[in-house]
């Protein structure tokens, strides 16, 4: 019995070692240079972010900052002994079918495309793109199918000072229960589920890079108020009660979609839009967070 019990400690220990060496054996280096751009590393999931800093978009008389609404990303994590990649870029209605017919001839899966906004100029559309095999391959079929955009694909550098923030960020954040973070201009929250979320027999870890967190952002418009805009993740039953929450603060439902394909649970995403006294609207966003199976604060 003691002999089957060191057994099974040493495999797993060793199994514990298998992941660090093979996250290690992926050359990120390469990848940064193919994406020209560093990735934001959490763990093990690398994420490059693709801003549209080329578009000015506005809606509602506010111009939307790329943080807020226009900011594309691909995240790489590694598994199968390659990499999974999966992402959500930022497109004009141009530019849809272009990018992806290069990205479906490349390998690479489209898994949603649809609008996060109503009522901006001009429209912006997000295509969800994912795949697995060689991470030096996906990534080079990435920047070829956005290369059939505008997408910049050199990083903008960022601004010095920062842009503030004029919003009471500590009471945004004790309202939702999250810690934010300013990021361009924008006020940043990511509200993680508490159930876990696979895809392909992996876990989808960590959550808010690999884009299953409740992702809420607060753009100052002025006298206190700000633009508010992001998605829920939200299983099946949760969204009607979700729905009701936003409505009944006056928040609009701007989309109700998926993003992936064989992920489990089976996410929805719902987005979201209002312009109006800032702490009113933290309130409102975290009673409809309230319908939700989330970890807050």
């Amino acid at each position: 019995m003691k002999a089957a019990l060191k057994l099974g400690i040493a495999v797993a220990a060793l199994a514990a070692m298998a992941v660090p060496a093979h996250a290690q054996s992926v050359d990120w280096d390469k990848i940064d240079t193919v994406l020209g751009r560093k990735a934001a590393v959490t763990g093990d999931a690398h994420r490059y972010g693709f801003a549209r800093t080329d578009l000015n978009v506005t809606l509602d008389g506010v111009t939307i900052k790329p943080a807020l609404a226009l900011g594309g990303w691909v995240v790489f994590k590694p598994m199968h002994g390659g990499a999974m990649v999966m992402g959500d870029l930022v497109l004009l209605e141009s530019e849809i079918n272009p990018v992806m017919t290069k990205m479906i001839a490349n390998g690479l899966e489209i898994t949603a495309i649809h609008n996060h906004l109503l009522r901006s100029s001009p429209a912006t559309f997000y295509m969800h793109v994912g795949g697995h095999g060689d991470p030096e391959k996906l990534a080079a079929s990435i920047r070829d199918g956005l290369s059939a955009s505008k997408t910049p694909m050199t990083a903008a550098p960022a601004a010095s000072p920062p842009p503030a923030i004029d919003l009471d960020t500590a009471q945004i954040d004790q309202i939702i229960g999250a810690k934010g973070q300013a990021n361009g201009g924008v006020w940043q929250l990511n509200v993680p589920r508490r159930d876990p979320i696979t895809e392909n027999g992996m876990q989808l870890t960590p959550p808010g890079p690999m884009g299953v967190n409740t992702a809420i952002g607060f753009q100052p418009t002025g006298g206190g108020k700000a633009a508010i805009t992001g998605d829920f993740v939200l299983i099946g039953e949760e969204v009607n009660p979700v729905i009701k929450a936003l409505k009944a603060s006056d928040i609009d439902v701007t989309a109700v979609h998926s993003h992936m394909l064989t992920e489990q649970p089976k996410l929805i995403f719902m987005h979201f839009w209002a312009n109006d006294d800032a702490i009113k609207l933290a309130r409102g966003l975290r009673a409809a967070i309230d319908k939700t199976a989330s970890k807050t604060n």
